[in-house]
């Protein structure tokens, strides 16, 4: 049997079990790479928002599935990412990584080509799995190569911030490609971009992954892609048909007792996908919980802030996504701003602040009229609503990490990663199916910005108690390890 690869831990070079550091001039390199790959996939939440339109023209696409062609990308990379996450532990974050990219690649060909509808959605799946297996070993990798402490925490704002910016840029750049070439383009840009970017992956990423064997708990890795899968259709069916009918019943029952199943099976299983101690740790549940709030209104903030320019304001394409680049902007200057403020404050308090300010934000946009200025309607609830988001889900994203032990770094990553993104798999389901109630099928200005409004209301609602439960749930003692770091 070949030799397993040992990893190591600067402060402890004695330490199998954690991963190998990159010498002094390589970590702000890899740290780069692995934001690069967490940019793409982040990016292709929201990237299609804009071309939604013109996919429905060209390839006949009802209204349920633009959704669908923003969903499935989400709920299959949701539902495979604590697989991806453990697989980086088990057999190498760096090929985790170029095998993810690889595939998430591949499959922007196809969906760029597509010719049908079916097509679209297939190969949005599939990038969908090729992110799971990138995104957690890109935190993986910042995790490992970054020293604890200060200097830990604001790569960690970097990572977070570029990801987030990912999100909010995907309206300015899918506005752009479908002005100044066409729809296909929103996927097609990712094939030089990923090229490069799996250049630099080759040449600056070393391989590191926990000493031992490599089995991979497959019960487990089906049980809970089938029960986040099934859990998200179930409520993506809601908008549809409505929560009380078996169509949306069944899959939802389904999903709960599949995700039932799962955690029965890690309890016995001897090599568990997710060991349940993990969850030992306060500031990881603590994290994970209020990271999946959060993100169950940020992914939404995109979607209906699209829409509104363009179906509601008039905005073409282009003019939609240069509105949104301040709230590109402040998420960014949030993400940057939590490290600074985390040695004084401590993590809950960041994190608490952060998801009050998204609240006003958010409660002010929901205060949108059909003829809304741009000032009112969308760029200063837009800053307020992604600088809160940003600068709440640094900490978040800290603590998740820096309180796992080493050797479940990837499962780690992997878990807030798939918190944040079935968060907002989720919360997009559910924030359409209140638009769509409200809205009754009216296509009127009047109407859609008042089911768009409903949609904010709804989300400014559960961020005010994201808040509550940090300032309950989050541990007290953060500040001082922080400011020791």
């Amino acid at each position: 049997m070949p030799r397993p690869e040992i990893t190591r831990n600067p402060t402890d070079p004695t330490n199998p079990a954690a991963p190998s550091i990159p010498t002094p001039g390589r970590v702000w390199p890899v740290v780069l790479v692995a934001c690069a790959g967490q940019f793409l996939v982040i990016l292709d939440v929201s990237v299609v928002n804009v071309a939604l339109p013109s996919m429905r023209t060209e390839l006949g696409l009802t209204a349920t599935g633009l959704q669908w062609v923003v969903s499935v990308y989400s709920i299959a990379f949701a539902g495979f990412m604590l697989l991806g996450g453990r697989a980086a532990d088990l057999f190498g974050r760096k090929r985790m990584f170029v095998t993810g990219l690889t595939l998430f690649t591949l499959a922007s060909v196809v969906g760029g080509l597509a010719q049908e509808g079916w097509q679209l959605l297939a190969a949005r799946a599939v990038q969908g799995l090729g992110a799971a297996v990138l995104s957690p070993s890109t935190l993986t990798l910042v995790t490992a190569t970054v020293p604890d402490g200060p200097a830990r925490s604001r790569a960690v704002g970097t990572w977070t911030a570029v990801g987030a910016a990912g999100g909010a840029a995907g309206g300015f750049i899918g506005g752009a490609l479908v002005d100044l070439l066409s729809w296909r383009w929103v996927l097609l840009i990712n094939v030089p971009v990923g090229a490069v970017v799996l250049a630099a992956a080759l040449l600056w990423l070393t391989e590191s992954r926990v000493e031992g064997g490599r089995r991979l708990d497959l019960p487990g890795a089906v049980l809970v892609t089938g029960g986040l899968a099934t859990l998200a259709y179930g409520i993506v069916q809601t908008e549809e048909s409505g929560w009380t009918s078996p169509a949306t019943l069944i899959p939802l029952a389904a999903g709960a007792l599949l995700l039932t199943a799962f955690v029965l099976v890690e309890r016995r299983t001897p090599a568990p996908l997710m060991p349940l101690r993990i969850f030992r740790t306060r500031a990881v549940s603590a994290a994970n919980v209020t990271m999946l709030l959060c993100g169950s209104s940020s992914f939404g903030m995109w979607f209906f802030m699209t829409l509104y320019a363009q179906n509601v304001l008039g905005y073409p394409p282009l003019q939609a996504g240069l509105a949104l680049i301040p709230s590109s902007a402040s998420v960014i200057a949030g993400s940057k701003l939590a490290p600074r403020l985390l040695p004084v404050l401590g993590p809950r308090a960041v994190a608490v602040a952060g998801a009050l300010v998204a609240a006003a934000g958010f409660a002010g946009q929901s205060t949108m009229t059909p003829d809304g200025t741009y000032l009112t309607a969308i760029l200063f609830p837009g800053i307020l609503m992604m600088f809160g988001i940003g600068m709440a889900s640094t900490p978040l994203a800290v603590l998740a990490t820096t309180q796992a032990p080493p050797s479940e770094a990837g499962l780690a990553s992997g878990l807030i990663n798939t918190s944040r993104t079935m968060g907002g798999a989720l919360g997009l389901a559910t924030l359409s199916t209140v638009a769509a109630t409200v809205t009754a099928g009216a296509t009127s200005a009047e109407a859609l910005t008042s089911g768009y409004a409903a949609a904010f209301r709804t989300a400014a609602c559960v961020l005010v108690g994201t808040a509550v439960v940090m300032a309950v749930w989050l541990p007290k003692g953060e500040r001082r390890q922080t400011r020791k770091g």
